[in-house]
C-alpha cells in the first residue's frame, strides 16, 4: 500500500502551524527562566554535545513525559509557566514534535528552525553531556 503523504508534506504541514524561532531568538533567551529548551535527539546523538540549559527528552518518550496521566511523566512538562522549545538535529522532528504537543493540548511549545545543525553553525553555545552534568550538580 503506497503512502499518501511523505515526510516532506508533514513536515511542511507542521511547519505552517507551529511557532518557529531561530537560533538567535532562542539565544537571546538563553538565560531566561520562563524558557526551557527540550532536546529530543536520540540519546546517541548527545554524544557531539547539546545546547547549554537543554533537557533530554528523547522523541520516542515525549508525550508520554508530557501527559500527567501517563506513569511515565516528568513534572517538569507540567509547568505551565515556562515556554517548551524543542530542538532536534535539522528541525524536521522537532516540528512534527511540537506539532504533536500542540494537538495533545499545550500552547507553550515551539521549535528551533535549524535544529542543532543550524544552532552549531551560527556559533550558538554548546556543551558536552559531561559539561551539563557538572553544571547541574553545581546548581544542586
Amino acid at each position: 500500500m503506497p503512502i499518501t503523504k511523505g515526510y516532506q508534506q508533514l513536515v511542511s504541514e507542521a511547519m505552517a502551524q507551529v511557532k518557529t524561532y531561530s537560533v538567535a531568538q532562542v539565544q537571546a533567551r538563553l538565560n531566561d527562566d520562563n524558557v526551557q529548551i527540550v532536546d529530543i535527539r536520540d540519546i546517541r546523538e548527545l554524544a557531539d554535545g547539546t545546547v547549554v540549559g537543554a533537557y533530554h527528552a528523547p522523541r520516542g518518550m515525549l508525550e508520554f513525559w508530557v501527559d500527567p496521566a501517563s506513569p511515565y511523566h516528568k513534572p517538569l512538562f507540567a509547568d505551565e509557566s515556562k515556554e517548551f522549545v524543542l530542538f532536534c538535529g535539522a528541525g524536521w522532528r522537532s516540528a512534527l514534535a511540537t506539532k504533536a504537543l500542540q494537538d495533545m493540548g499545550m500552547t507553550n511549545v515551539a521549535h528551533i528552525d535549524g535544529g542543532y545543525a543550524g544552532w552549531v553553525k551560527a556559533g550558538a553555545p554548546t556543551e558536552t553531556l559531561e559539561q551539563q552534568k557538572a553544571r547541574r550538580q553545581k546548581k544542586d
